[in-house]
Protein backbone atom coordinates (compact mmCIF):
# COMPACT_ATOMS: atom_id res chain seq x y z
CA UNK A 1 0.00 0.00 0.00
CA UNK A 2 1.05 3.56 -1.03
CA UNK A 3 2.10 5.68 1.99
CA UNK A 4 1.83 9.55 1.17
CA UNK A 5 3.79 10.66 4.12
CA UNK A 6 6.75 12.05 2.98
CA UNK A 7 10.51 13.18 3.95
CA UNK A 8 9.58 16.81 3.29
CA UNK A 9 6.12 16.97 5.43
CA UNK A 10 7.90 16.01 8.29
CA UNK A 11 10.64 18.87 7.19
CA UNK A 12 7.95 21.21 7.24
CA UNK A 13 6.33 20.54 10.44
CA UNK A 14 9.47 20.90 12.47
CA UNK A 15 10.78 23.90 10.63
CA UNK A 16 7.08 25.54 11.75
CA UNK A 17 8.04 24.36 15.07
CA UNK A 18 11.15 26.15 15.52
CA UNK A 19 10.67 29.03 13.33
CA UNK A 20 7.07 29.73 15.73
CA UNK A 21 4.56 30.02 13.07
CA UNK A 22 3.44 29.49 9.35
CA UNK A 23 4.71 33.23 7.81
CA UNK A 24 7.99 32.06 9.52
CA UNK A 25 8.62 28.93 8.10
CA UNK A 26 7.27 29.34 4.32
CA UNK A 27 10.09 32.37 4.22
CA UNK A 28 12.89 30.21 5.82
CA UNK A 29 11.94 27.16 3.34
CA UNK A 30 11.48 29.94 0.49
CA UNK A 31 7.43 28.97 -0.27
CA UNK A 32 4.49 30.35 -0.22
CA UNK A 33 2.29 30.15 3.30
CA UNK A 34 -0.48 28.31 1.87
CA UNK A 35 2.07 25.64 0.48
CA UNK A 36 3.26 25.42 4.00
CA UNK A 37 -0.33 25.36 5.62
CA UNK A 38 -1.45 22.65 2.48
CA UNK A 39 1.25 20.49 3.60
CA UNK A 40 1.13 20.09 7.57
CA UNK A 41 -2.71 19.83 6.23
CA UNK A 42 -1.72 16.72 4.42
CA UNK A 43 0.45 15.58 7.70
CA UNK A 44 -2.19 15.46 9.85
CA UNK A 45 -4.36 14.27 7.60
CA UNK A 46 -2.04 11.18 6.87
CA UNK A 47 -1.05 11.27 10.51
CA UNK A 48 -5.05 11.32 11.86
CA UNK A 49 -3.82 13.89 14.65
CA UNK A 50 -4.23 17.39 15.31
CA UNK A 51 -0.11 18.57 15.48
CA UNK A 52 -1.11 22.62 15.75
CA UNK A 53 -3.96 24.54 17.71
CA UNK A 54 -4.62 27.37 15.53
CA UNK A 55 -6.79 28.98 18.34
CA UNK A 56 -4.53 31.83 19.07
CA UNK A 57 -2.63 34.04 16.67
CA UNK A 58 0.59 31.91 16.49
CA UNK A 59 -0.11 28.17 15.96
CA UNK A 60 1.04 25.92 19.26
CA UNK A 61 2.14 22.53 19.25
CA UNK A 62 -0.48 20.24 20.60
CA UNK A 63 0.56 17.28 23.16
CA UNK A 64 0.46 14.84 19.93
CA UNK A 65 2.65 17.36 17.80
CA UNK A 66 4.85 17.53 20.45
CA UNK A 67 5.14 13.41 20.18
CA UNK A 68 5.56 13.94 16.25
CA UNK A 69 7.51 16.53 16.18
CA UNK A 70 10.39 14.58 18.16
CA UNK A 71 9.40 11.73 15.97
CA UNK A 72 10.35 13.44 12.79
CA UNK A 73 13.18 15.53 14.05
CA UNK A 74 14.68 11.19 14.59
CA UNK A 75 13.52 10.30 11.12
CA UNK A 76 15.36 13.73 9.38
CA UNK A 77 18.45 12.52 11.26
CA UNK A 78 18.27 8.85 9.94
CA UNK A 79 17.50 10.03 6.38
CA UNK A 80 20.56 12.64 6.64
CA UNK A 81 23.13 9.45 8.06
CA UNK A 82 21.96 7.00 5.32
CA UNK A 83 22.52 9.75 2.31
CA UNK A 84 25.67 10.29 4.13
CA UNK A 85 26.78 6.65 3.85
CA UNK A 86 25.14 5.80 0.31
CA UNK A 87 27.46 8.96 -0.29
CA UNK A 88 30.79 7.39 1.31
CA UNK A 89 29.94 4.01 -0.07
CA UNK A 90 29.24 5.72 -3.75
CA UNK A 91 33.04 7.28 -2.90
CA UNK A 92 34.96 4.34 -2.70
CA UNK A 93 34.16 3.36 1.16
CA UNK A 94 32.95 -0.25 2.28
CA UNK A 95 29.74 -0.93 3.54
CA UNK A 96 31.39 -2.46 6.90
CA UNK A 97 35.06 -3.31 7.37
CA UNK A 98 35.50 -6.56 9.45
CA UNK A 99 39.22 -7.49 10.75
CA UNK A 100 40.51 -10.26 12.40
CA UNK A 101 43.65 -9.31 14.56
CA UNK A 102 46.19 -12.03 16.40
CA UNK A 103 46.69 -11.50 19.93
CA UNK A 104 50.41 -10.53 18.84
CA UNK A 105 49.05 -7.04 18.11
CA UNK A 106 50.19 -4.61 20.28
CA UNK A 107 46.55 -3.45 21.66
CA UNK A 108 47.70 0.43 22.68
CA UNK A 109 48.47 1.95 19.59
CA UNK A 110 46.00 -0.90 17.87
CA UNK A 111 42.97 0.55 19.66
CA UNK A 112 44.29 4.31 19.35
CA UNK A 113 44.43 3.55 15.38
CA UNK A 114 40.37 2.40 15.80
CA UNK A 115 39.48 5.30 17.65
CA UNK A 116 40.58 7.40 14.52
CA UNK A 117 39.15 5.40 12.66
CA UNK A 118 35.57 5.51 14.09
CA UNK A 119 36.29 9.80 14.29
CA UNK A 120 37.30 9.55 10.32
CA UNK A 121 34.64 7.31 9.38
CA UNK A 122 31.90 7.58 12.10
CA UNK A 123 29.30 5.82 10.33
CA UNK A 124 31.46 2.63 9.27
CA UNK A 125 29.84 -0.74 10.86
CA UNK A 126 33.70 -2.12 12.27
CA UNK A 127 33.65 -5.36 13.44
CA UNK A 128 37.36 -6.81 14.92
CA UNK A 129 37.89 -10.33 15.78
CA UNK A 130 40.32 -11.54 18.23
CA UNK A 131 41.63 -15.03 18.34
CA UNK A 132 44.52 -17.26 18.19
CA UNK A 133 47.28 -17.30 16.29
CA UNK A 134 46.16 -19.20 13.28
CA UNK A 135 42.86 -17.59 12.83
CA UNK A 136 42.68 -14.59 11.37
CA UNK A 137 43.71 -16.47 8.21
CA UNK A 138 41.31 -18.94 8.47
CA UNK A 139 38.30 -16.05 8.65
CA UNK A 140 40.43 -14.35 5.68
CA UNK A 141 40.22 -17.41 3.44
CA UNK A 142 36.36 -17.76 4.26
CA UNK A 143 35.49 -14.47 3.76
CA UNK A 144 34.34 -13.82 6.99
CA UNK A 145 36.60 -10.58 7.29
CA UNK A 146 38.42 -8.21 4.69
CA UNK A 147 41.63 -7.63 6.73
CA UNK A 148 43.48 -10.42 8.51
CA UNK A 149 46.36 -9.10 11.16
CA UNK A 150 49.12 -12.32 11.43
CA UNK A 151 52.89 -13.05 11.46
CA UNK A 152 53.41 -14.14 7.58
CA UNK A 153 56.63 -16.02 7.03
CA UNK A 154 55.66 -17.39 3.31
CA UNK A 155 52.72 -15.58 2.26
CA UNK A 156 50.38 -17.48 -0.31
CA UNK A 157 50.43 -16.16 -4.45
CA UNK A 158 46.82 -14.86 -3.89
CA UNK A 159 47.62 -12.80 -0.60
CA UNK A 160 48.67 -9.40 -0.66
CA UNK A 161 49.97 -7.81 2.70
CA UNK A 162 51.82 -4.60 4.15
CA UNK A 163 54.11 -5.28 7.06
CA UNK A 164 53.23 -3.68 10.01
CA UNK A 165 55.57 -4.13 12.43
CA UNK A 166 58.44 -6.55 13.31
CA UNK A 167 57.58 -8.28 17.38
CA UNK A 168 60.63 -9.01 19.65
CA UNK A 169 59.75 -12.18 20.89
CA UNK A 170 62.34 -12.85 24.37
CA UNK A 171 62.62 -15.92 26.03
CA UNK A 172 61.40 -15.58 29.78
CA UNK A 173 60.57 -17.59 32.93
CA UNK A 174 59.12 -16.90 36.27
CA UNK A 175 61.47 -15.44 38.43
CA UNK A 176 60.93 -18.55 40.98
CA UNK A 177 61.65 -20.95 38.14
CA UNK A 178 64.71 -23.34 38.36
CA UNK A 179 66.11 -22.45 34.77
CA UNK A 180 66.20 -18.24 36.19
CA UNK A 181 68.98 -19.64 38.88
CA UNK A 182 70.93 -21.39 36.00
CA UNK A 183 73.98 -19.29 34.80
CA UNK A 184 73.66 -18.57 31.08
CA UNK A 185 73.52 -18.71 27.96
CA UNK A 186 71.52 -22.02 28.51
CA UNK A 187 71.96 -25.26 26.16
CA UNK A 188 69.19 -27.36 24.57
CA UNK A 189 70.42 -29.76 26.88
CA UNK A 190 69.19 -27.56 30.15
CA UNK A 191 65.88 -26.53 28.41
CA UNK A 192 65.09 -29.95 27.81
CA UNK A 193 64.44 -30.66 31.07
CA UNK A 194 61.89 -28.05 31.49
CA UNK A 195 58.25 -27.49 30.11
CA UNK A 196 58.17 -24.87 27.24
CA UNK A 197 54.89 -23.06 26.95
CA UNK A 198 53.95 -23.02 22.96
CA UNK A 199 51.16 -20.96 21.70
CA UNK A 200 49.42 -23.00 19.13
CA UNK A 201 45.72 -23.01 17.65
CA UNK A 202 46.14 -26.81 17.18
CA UNK A 203 44.83 -26.46 13.22
CA UNK A 204 45.39 -30.06 11.39
CA UNK A 205 46.93 -28.30 8.26
CA UNK A 206 50.07 -28.05 7.36
CA UNK A 207 51.74 -25.56 9.74
CA UNK A 208 55.10 -23.95 11.42
CA UNK A 209 57.20 -23.74 14.44
CA UNK A 210 58.57 -20.86 15.46
CA UNK A 211 61.21 -20.86 18.36
CA UNK A 212 60.31 -24.41 19.80
CA UNK A 213 63.76 -25.76 21.35
CA UNK A 214 62.10 -27.83 24.38
CA UNK A 215 61.02 -31.52 23.63
CA UNK A 216 58.81 -31.47 26.50
CA UNK A 217 56.00 -28.74 26.05
CA UNK A 218 52.63 -27.37 27.31
CA UNK A 219 50.09 -26.32 24.23
CA UNK A 220 47.78 -22.71 24.95
CA UNK A 221 45.61 -21.26 22.74
CA UNK A 222 45.39 -18.00 24.39
CA UNK A 223 48.29 -15.77 24.56
CA UNK A 224 46.62 -14.61 27.89
CA UNK A 225 46.31 -18.14 29.52
CA UNK A 226 50.20 -18.48 28.57
CA UNK A 227 51.18 -15.73 30.10
CA UNK A 228 48.91 -16.67 33.89
CA UNK A 229 50.94 -19.86 33.39
CA UNK A 230 53.97 -18.36 32.69
CA UNK A 231 53.79 -16.28 35.58
CA UNK A 232 52.58 -19.38 37.76
CA UNK A 233 56.23 -21.20 37.03
CA UNK A 234 55.11 -24.21 35.02
CA UNK A 235 57.48 -23.59 32.19
CA UNK A 236 58.97 -21.18 29.90
CA UNK A 237 58.65 -19.63 26.77
CA UNK A 238 59.20 -16.44 24.15
CA UNK A 239 56.90 -13.72 24.78
CA UNK A 240 56.45 -10.41 22.83
CA UNK A 241 58.73 -8.32 24.44
CA UNK A 242 56.49 -5.58 25.15
CA UNK A 243 53.83 -7.77 26.94
CA UNK A 244 56.95 -9.23 29.53
CA UNK A 245 58.71 -5.55 29.65
CA UNK A 246 56.32 -4.32 32.75
CA UNK A 247 56.32 -7.85 34.95
CA UNK A 248 60.06 -8.00 34.23
CA UNK A 249 60.62 -4.69 35.39
CA UNK A 250 58.74 -5.71 38.52
CA UNK A 251 60.67 -8.56 38.70
CA UNK A 252 58.33 -11.23 37.97
CA UNK A 253 60.25 -12.47 35.46
CA UNK A 254 63.13 -13.02 34.34
CA UNK A 255 64.93 -13.28 30.91
CA UNK A 256 66.63 -16.21 29.63
CA UNK A 257 70.09 -16.08 27.73
CA UNK A 258 70.24 -19.18 25.73
CA UNK A 259 72.95 -20.55 23.36
CA UNK A 260 70.81 -21.10 20.25
CA UNK A 261 68.96 -17.91 19.94
CA UNK A 262 68.65 -14.64 22.25
CA UNK A 263 65.36 -13.97 21.00
CA UNK A 264 63.75 -13.90 17.13
CA UNK A 265 61.09 -11.55 15.65
CA UNK A 266 58.05 -12.25 14.12
CA UNK A 267 57.12 -10.09 10.72
CA UNK A 268 53.40 -9.05 11.19
CA UNK A 269 51.20 -8.08 8.46
CA UNK A 270 48.26 -7.02 7.81
CA UNK A 271 46.48 -8.88 4.63
CA UNK A 272 43.54 -9.32 2.42
CA UNK A 273 42.77 -11.37 -0.21
CA UNK A 274 43.99 -10.09 -3.85
CA UNK A 275 40.76 -10.35 -5.41
CA UNK A 276 39.09 -8.56 -2.88
CA UNK A 277 41.35 -5.43 -2.21
CA UNK A 278 40.15 -3.05 0.95
CA UNK A 279 38.13 -0.02 0.31
CA UNK A 280 38.49 3.61 1.96
CA UNK A 281 38.77 2.83 5.32
CA UNK A 282 40.89 -0.70 4.87
CA UNK A 283 43.33 1.61 3.51
CA UNK A 284 43.30 4.37 5.37
CA UNK A 285 43.44 1.55 8.63
CA UNK A 286 46.30 0.10 7.33
CA UNK A 287 48.29 3.29 7.18
CA UNK A 288 47.30 4.49 10.22
CA UNK A 289 47.96 0.93 11.89
CA UNK A 290 51.47 1.27 9.82
CA UNK A 291 52.46 4.78 11.75
CA UNK A 292 50.95 3.97 15.24
CA UNK A 293 52.87 1.12 15.62
CA UNK A 294 55.92 2.75 13.98
CA UNK A 295 55.57 5.67 16.52
CA UNK A 296 54.63 3.75 19.47
CA UNK A 297 57.76 1.42 18.78
CA UNK A 298 59.98 4.48 18.58
CA UNK A 299 58.95 5.67 21.79
CA UNK A 300 59.85 2.06 23.93
CA UNK A 301 62.54 3.76 25.19
CA UNK A 302 66.05 2.29 23.31
CA UNK A 303 64.19 -1.46 23.69
CA UNK A 304 64.79 -2.88 20.33
CA UNK A 305 64.26 -5.37 18.56
CA UNK A 306 66.30 -8.86 19.56
CA UNK A 307 68.88 -9.68 17.25
CA UNK A 308 67.86 -12.90 14.70
CA UNK A 309 70.44 -16.25 15.15
CA UNK A 310 70.30 -19.51 13.97
CA UNK A 311 67.38 -21.12 15.90
CA UNK A 312 64.73 -18.39 15.49
CA UNK A 313 62.63 -20.47 13.44
CA UNK A 314 62.72 -24.10 14.27
CA UNK A 315 60.31 -25.84 11.35
CA UNK A 316 58.61 -28.35 12.39
CA UNK A 317 56.75 -31.79 11.25
CA UNK A 318 54.54 -31.12 8.20
CA UNK A 319 51.75 -32.19 9.68
CA UNK A 320 52.61 -30.20 12.80
CA UNK A 321 49.89 -27.69 14.02
CA UNK A 322 51.04 -23.91 14.34
CA UNK A 323 53.19 -22.86 16.75
CA UNK A 324 55.17 -20.13 18.95
CA UNK A 325 57.84 -21.38 21.52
Amino acid sequence: MFDPLTLDQLRVLVTVADSGGFSAAARRLGRAQSAVSQSIQALEGHLRLKLFDRSTKLPRLTEPGRAMLEEARRLLKSAEMLRARADSIAGGLEPELSIAANPLLPLPPAINALRELGAQFPELPVTLLTEGIGAPERHLRDGTVQLAIYPVRDLAPDLESTLLMEVPMVPVVAAGHPLAALPGPLSRAALAEHVQLVLTDGSPRDGWSWGVLSQRTWRFADLNTRMNFLLAGFGWCNMPEHLVAGPAAQGLLHRLQLEEQQGYTLALHIVHERGRPPGLAGRWLTERLVQALGEWQAGLHGRGAPEKGPGDASPGPADAPQAVG
